[in-house]
């Protein structure tokens, strides 16, 4: 059975909401578990589909996998893992499953994997992973849609990457890590999660250097240890819930955050207008006034992160003047605006990168669908606005990358519930 949201809008939101692990860090750093045959313990997961669907996916392989805690789980990727066994189904659900290659390299010297599933934004080929894996002297070949990967020893090399790629940059410092030699990443992605995933193999025993910065450096070990980590709060679900709070002209404080992580977004909504003070794991919001039209171009990190762009777009709508959004790099971001469109908002999609938002305008409560993760959490915050009833369908799409959002929310003083179809 699916499920939707139904909201009912108009409702300043008011309260404490609490910030869970980052779903993006958490792929890698469940991916890395299999990078050593010893035990890991790994806590403040966020219990999201995507993740749990990840999980799933290590059991199908054989990994041991036990809970310890509400969100503590103890992962033991012992020698009789089977990537053979991996259900192709799972791979397919979710694109954090890409993450799997950079550490079954390391274990394995021939293996298959599916290609990964993941949001609808726009062609995401993992070109890069597959040329920047090759610089290490890995085989790959595709047959239907299997890729095949054969690795004799893993050999250090200096890689520049053709884009800021997050997942090109981990999967690259998985399958390193242990190989012969000392690798360079030229061009590598600088983001939270990267640097969260860095940290950890670093207690495991790795050499790393250059961690939050466009180049990094790995020095190969033989083996890497067991490793208790904790994984970092998610800054997209801070901005979610900073989003939300503005646009409802309420009083709320975000709590358990990594305000550093999201610089220039916060940089950003002062510009906007939104009033709040932060301290360094908070961010306490109140009510502001007039909402200023700006422009907003995503841009690697540190710049503003390319899966905000979505989640700001409500706020946009309640600017006085014309925005400018621009994602160069995914085609289809801004396809979910026609979503909005419907609920009155008044946007003109320039070309496939660039729109233009036009407000201030009042939103009205439609039946609309979730297209992705960040775009169906800007559908909610559009619709906590909006005068009336909106209904949101496809909402697992939401499940992958937010837990229960609409309890956080009602939390907050939001009407929201979710129905069966």
């Amino acid at each position: 059975m699916a499920d939707r949201f139904i909201i009912n809008g108009g409702k300043p939101l008011n309260g404490i909401v609490e910030i869970n692990g980052s779903k993006n860090a958490a792929g890698a750093i469940l991916a890395a578990t299999l990078l050593t045959e010893k035990e890991c313990i790994i806590d403040n997961l966020p219990l999201v589909e995507d993740v749990l669907n990840l999980l799933k996916i290590l059991e199908s392989m054989g990994v041991e996998i036990s809970w310890e805690g509400d969100r503590k789980v103890k992962i033991k990727a012992n020698r009789n893992i089977n990537p053979e066994r991996i259900d192709s189904n799972l791979i397919g659900k979710s694109r954090i499953s890409v993450l799997l290659i950079g550490s079954l390299l390391s274990r394995f010297q021939e293996f298959k994997i599916s290609h990964p599933g993941g949001d609808r934004i726009g062609l995401r080929p993992i070109t890069t992973h597959l040329k920047s894996l090759e610089k290490l002297g890995i085989e790959i070949s595709k047959e239907n849609n299997f890729y095949y990967f054969r690795a004799k020893n893993v050999q250090g090399s200096e890689i520049i990457l053709e884009e800021f790629s997050v997942t090109a940059t981990e999967n690259l410092m998985m399958a390193s890590v242990t190989g012969a030699g000392k690798t360079i990443i030229k061009g590598a992605a600088a983001e939270p999660q990267v640097q969260d995933l860095g940290g950890m193999l670093k207690k495991m025993g790795a050499k790393i250097e250059g961690l939050g910065t466009h180049d990094i450096i790995i020095e190969g070990v033989k083996e890497l240890d067991g490793v208790s980590h904790e994984i970092s709060p998610d800054p997209l679900e801070t901005a979610t819930f900073l989003i939300a709070g503005a646009v409802s002209h309420g009083e709320i404080e975000v709590r358990k955050c990594t305000t550093s992580h999201l610089d220039i977004f916060l940089a950003k909504l002062e510009g906007i207008g939104v009033n709040f003070n932060k301290g360094s794991d908070f961010i306490k919001l109140g009510p502001s006034k007039d909402f200023i039209a700006t422009r907003v171009q995503a841009l690697p990190y540190p710049g503003f992160q390319t899966d905000l762009i979505p989640i700001i777009l409500p706020l946009l709508t309640q600017a006085k003047g014309k925005s400018l959004i621009h994602d160069p790099l995914y085609e289809n971001r801004l396809s979910f605006t026609q979503e909005l469109r419907k609920m009155g908002a008044d946007i003109e999609v320039v070309d496939p990168h660039r729109a233009f938002v036009f407000g201030p305008t009042s939103l009205k409560g439609v039946k609309i669908e979730s297209w992705d993760i960040r775009a169906g959490a800007s559908l909610i915050i559009a619709a906590l606005i909006a005068n009336g009833q909106s209904i949101i369908e496809n909402i697992y799409q939401i499940d992958r990358g937010y837990e229960k959002i609409e309890e956080k929310f009602q939390k907050l003083g939001a009407d929201i519930r979710r129905v069966k179809v």
